[in-house]
């Protein structure tokens, strides 16, 4: 039953101010979870199944409005319904026409399909939604089998909790220090696919198999597949080129490192560099660089000042006094700015895990975002690492060239597009 103590509107968190300012139909700032089950999705168990999730995480219900210094979050009375996947991959949810809610659920054959906005939460507050939905939905198929209804199976935290603003709970003040205005990166250029379409390629790899790749070169799973990404992009710039650093950006999950229970956004980013024109191109000097840069970036104390840095702004009296059109404009010059330091991106979002007694009714998870450039996103469940790769251009030489040094390393790739040989995109 819902909570009447509970607010009917809530502000923005800091990480999802940028993203109604930033979004375009070329970066559409959503992305996507899919869950592919061993059998066919049924969609008159699945409708239910989101009903009763949706009452485990009421902010889903909220729709995003305009007010006259910063956009907000408002509950709604409104239904999500799910539908046969009819649209391509990470398709614009916000702006729209009409006020809707910022999430869709979709299905198609054996895959449950979960699109959200990324102003409404992050990837793990998203994971979190799509586990319990998939968790009510085996339930229904299985009455025999699953309990009904579901304990809370993966947080007791509140709902008070789950929409709490984290970045509000730990800022602190910063220090004032100069800004570093970051240096120019490397950009990858192509032909454009029309807008609102994406060129996904997905490659599944054996999970067991390539954890002992990345400890044989002493890095973790997440360290080896940047230094791969670096690679993969070297691979294809021109002599001229390489004056220009390539740079990865990450995401970090907060909640690692300050205690949260929240269902929205709460990540920062770090930005792992590497000069091809200076240092060795081997993969293990690369790797041995990213490890550096990892270990000296992921520390409470770093992220924290990162996270204090970011959320100075919207503290900031004469911007809080802006009006919300002028804000829109800063906000979108900074989000350009900030993407010219940067080449492409790879987001771990980790290992998934199910109830023990269904994860046999699961074949696999993956996850994929557009943000108007190429990203890469992986996941794990049981044996399989699914790395995807969503980009905006009709040429695929990175992600050939990603899983062709993975396959030379002794792994073995199997990979699923929705494009075809001769370039078409579905």
């Amino acid at each position: 039953m819902k909570n009447k103590s509970l607010p009917h509107w809530w502000k923005l968190d800091n990480a999802a101010k940028i993203f109604p300012a930033s979004s375009s139909p070329h970066n559409s700032k959503v992305f996507r979870f899919v869950c592919e089950l061993q059998d066919t999705v049924k969609p008159e168990l699945l409708q239910p199944a989101l009903d009763r999730t949706l009452e485990r995480f009421p902010i889903y219900r909220s729709v995003m409005k305009r007010g006259l210094f910063w956009y907000y979050l408002e509950d709604s009375t409104l239904q999500p319904k799910i539908r046969r996947e009819d649209t391509p991959p990470c398709f614009p949810i916000y702006p729209s026409v009409r006020r809707s809610l910022l999430f869709r659920v979709m299905y198609f054959r054996r895959r449950i399909i979960l699109e959200v906005y990324h102003a409404l939460t992050d990837g793990t507050g998203a994971l979190q939604f799509l586990r319990t939905l998939v968790a009510e939905y085996l339930s229904a198929c299985r009455p025999d089998t699953f309990p009904q209804p579901l304990p809370e199976l993966f947080s007791d935290a509140s709902d008070f909790q789950k929409q709490a603003d984290s970045f509000q709970k730990y800022y602190e003040k910063p220090k004032s220090q100069p800004v570093a205005i970051p240096r120019r990166a490397y950009r990858l250029r192509g032909s454009r696919l029309p807008k609102n379409r994406l060129a996904v390629l997905e490659g599944r790899l054996p999970l067991a198999d390539t954890l002992s790749c990345a400890r044989a070169l002493g890095v973790t799973l997440t360290e080896l597949m940047v230094a791969v990404l670096l690679r993969a992009i070297h691979d294809g710039m021109r002599i001229r080129d390489t004056k220009k650093l390539v740079v990865i950006s990450v995401p970090v999950n907060l909640r690692s490192y300050f205690p949260s229970k929240s269902a929205r956004n709460f990540f920062a980013t770090i930005h792992v560099g590497y000069d091809f024109g200076r240092q060795e191109d081997s993969l293990e000097a690369v790797a041995a660089q990213v490890r550096h840069t990892f270990q000296s970036s992921l520390t409470r104390e770093y992220l924290r000042e990162r996270m204090n840095r970011l959320c100075a702004l919207e503290h900031s009296i004469p911007l809080r006094v802006v009006p919300l059109p002028a804000k829109d404009v800063v906000l979108r010059t900074a989000n350009i700015v900030a993407a010219r330091g940067t080449t492409s991106s790879f987001s771990n979002v980790g290992k998934i895990t199910m109830p023990e007694e269904m994860e046999p009714f699961i074949s696999q998870f993956g996850v994929l975002t557009c943000a108007g450039v190429l990203q890469a996103c992986a996941c794990s469940f049981g044996p399989w690492y699914v790395v995807s790769f969503a980009g905006p251009f009709w040429e695929h030489e990175v992600e050939r060239a990603f899983f062709r040094e993975l396959s030379q390393l002794g792994l073995e790739v199997v990979l699923t597009a929705n494009f075809h040989p001769d370039g078409e995109v579905d």
